[in-house]
């Protein structure tokens, strides 16, 4: 099903990348949905974020890998799922977007049997919820999944992540996972590629941009523990709401934990709970938290991260990393 959508802004020519899709668009050579000039603020946990230049939904893996070998080499791509641990500056993206949210989101599982052990295998898409995956994988009887349904984002994002909660992290569990890369090649890749480490995965000795389509995990089957998995994430479901502000416009845990010790008690130590700029605010809930109170702009939340990591260097001599991703360009201010 082709879609498209052209956003009114004061802009009066398509750019060329715009032309460019809008063509592809309407030829049938692309399937999905492509919306230009797009606000962000649409697609962001945070619910800011300037216009998207070009924002492309696709329809399979296989349309992606058509919009990849369409696409310049020069056009900056972005990926978003659920739009968490991101934050997209007022002035927005020029290139394109790719967007996963509903869409790439197959999962299958599989599952065999070794002597007295079974294990399954599951394949999964970049685009489908952390929490549908680990909700599906409990009902198999599949056990170190739990963690992922405090994850608010996708699996391509846990992927690229890292991402962990409630002491499990992604990474343990994989043993395969497919990328694309910018000319829509789809490479067959194992964990031994990658540096891997606490919120961060690198693809070793490769000179190009390659980004994660799907994944293959394995975990151990044991349906007699489905009840406890169960019961586990609605454990760690009421944990989360209980410690962070689940029910506020906010992105994640905003700075990665340094070793030893805890972003939000560092953060809380001096004294931050609470502290604002604009809509702006660290939440009284977790300090590891910016939420925004309701008429945030981008420029607010990240002006907040800088006094943060300021305040805290200055007391305690350590630099906090930020775990959310920041890009787009600043918002230019009108004469």
């Amino acid at each position: 099903m082709n879609a498209l959508k052209v956003n009114n802004t004061p802009q009066i020519e398509a750019t060329p990348l715009q032309q460019q899709l809008l063509s592809a668009v309407n030829n049938g050579q692309l399937q999905g949905q492509l919306i230009i000039n797009e606000p962000m603020s649409r697609y962001t946990t945070w619910r800011v974020g300037g216009e998207a230049e070009c924002c492309y939904q696709p329809k399979s893996v296989e349309d992606l890998q058509n919009l990849m070998q369409l696409v310049p080499q020069s056009v900056p791509v972005y990926w978003i799922g659920l739009g968490s641990n991101l934050l997209i500056r007022d002035g927005g993206l020029k290139g394109l977007v790719i967007n996963t949210n509903g869409v790439l989101n197959q999962m299958n599982i599989q599952c065999y049997s070794e002597g007295n052990d079974k294990y399954c295998i599951i394949n999964a898409e970049a685009g489908l919820a952390c929490a549908i995956f680990s909700r599906k994988a409990a009902y198999k009887g599949l056990n170190g999944a739990e963690f992922l349904s405090g994850i608010p984002g996708t699996i391509g994002g846990a992927l690229a992540m890292n991402a962990g909660a409630f002491g499990g992290e992604t990474w343990r569990q994989v043993i395969s996972v497919d990328m694309i890369d910018r000319n829509g090649v789809i490479h067959h890749r194992t964990p031994d590629e990658f540096d891997i480490a606490y919120r961060k995965v690198a693809l070793k000795n490769s000179g190009q941009l390659e980004w994660f389509v799907r994944g293959q995990f394995r975990y151990e089957q044991d349906p007699q523990a489905l009840e406890q998995s169960k019961q586990q994430i609605k454990s760690l479901l009421q944990k989360r709401a209980e410690t962070q502000p689940t029910r506020q416009a906010n992105a994640g845990s905003v700075f990665k934990n340094p070793q030893g010790d805890y972003s939000a008690r560092l953060i809380e130590d001096c004294g931050l709970k609470g502290r604002h700029i604009g809509g702006a605010q660290v939440s009284e809930k977790h300090a590891n938290f910016i939420i925004n109170t309701g008429q945030a702009t981008a420029q607010d939340i990240e002006s907040l991260i800088r006094l943060v990591q300021e305040q805290v260097y200055n007391k305690h001599m350590i630099t906090l990393e930020t775990e959310v991703h920041i890009m787009g360009e600043e918002q230019v201010k009108q004469p």
